[in-house]
């Protein structure tokens, strides 16, 4: 299958890449056959991503902990809604076992969306892909907000502008009664360094908004509180990486900009 895909959507396929290779590794972190079997049915130079093993591994390690956070939330909540923004050719909804009483709305782009459909497997329950951007208003009424939610946003807000972050945050607060809101950044640092990222060097894409202190998120919507925040460096299946891997991270670990190049958050409200 041709994909013919630029800018910030044509980077999805970095991260697909990614966890199909983890899915080939011996030791896998996700474990995501279901991403192993789009690449090999897609007709693109994966070369162009730059990722190898090492960078595979923090992809899948990112992901499973946003999986871990999100199957966590859906055991205290077994009535609830999930809204995967920006889900690109993600199979989170395919991963998890949801519930009968789970709501999940997969949201992106139309074009992204359509290839969604056309490479993955429609998950059973309650289910729905919206084609649309995230930032966009006119699907959101769409979606009952009658139950808690956790809203996913992995890769998203690094390409949108600090007012566009501010406005998702305070939407999705304001909508729906309770929830969670997960999602990754870039620091300032990694704003900076994108030039040395070949996925988005060689799909044009460019990167915004950087956050130095989650704190400053907390600011955004009444009752909203940080309550998890994981640098990129200091992931939790770290020891599953290459020995020289590992050395390079706990290094990064301890250098100060570097250390906070990006973080996994978690917020409550």
């Amino acid at each position: 299958m041709e994909v013919d895909l630029t800018g910030a959507p044509e980077t999805m396929l970095a991260t697909l890449y990614a966890r199909a290779l983890d899915a080939r590794a011996q030791r896998p972190i996700l474990g995501d056959t279901a991403a192993l079997d789009a690449v090999s049915r897609i007709s693109y130079d994966f070369r162009r991503t730059g990722i190898n093993a090492s960078t595979a591994a923090g992809v899948a390690m990112r992901a499973k902990l946003l999986d871990d956070w999100t199957a966590e939330f859906l055991a205290r909540h077994r009535s609830a809604t999930v809204l995967h923004l920006a889900c690109g050719l993600d199979t989170r909804a395919q991963r998890m076992a949801f519930g009968p009483r789970v709501r999940w709305v997969d949201v992106d782009f139309p074009a992204v969306a359509t290839l969604r459909e056309q490479l993955l497997d429609v998950p059973g329950g309650d289910y729905r892909l919206v084609h649309a951007s995230v930032t966009a208003d006119g699907w959101w009424d769409e979606v009952p907000a009658d139950r808690p939610v956790v809203a996913v946003f992995e890769g998203l807000t690094m390409y949108l502008t600090e007012d566009e972050v501010r406005g998702l945050v305070r939407r999705i607060t304001g909508r729906f009664p309770s929830g969670e809101l997960l999602f990754d950044v870039y620091g300032p640092m990694g704003i900076r360094m994108q030039k040395l990222v070949p996925a988005l060097r060689n799909a044009h894409a460019r990167l915004y908004w950087g956050l130095s202190d989650p704190a400053v998120v907390e600011a955004w919507a009444d009752g909203l509180t940080c309550v998890d925040a994981v640098r990129s460096v200091e992931l939790p299946e770290i020891a599953a990486e290459p020995l020289p891997s590992r050395v390079a991270m706990r290094v990064m670990a301890r250098l100060p900009g570097i250390k906070d190049v990006g973080r996994i958050l978690r917020y409550r409200f």
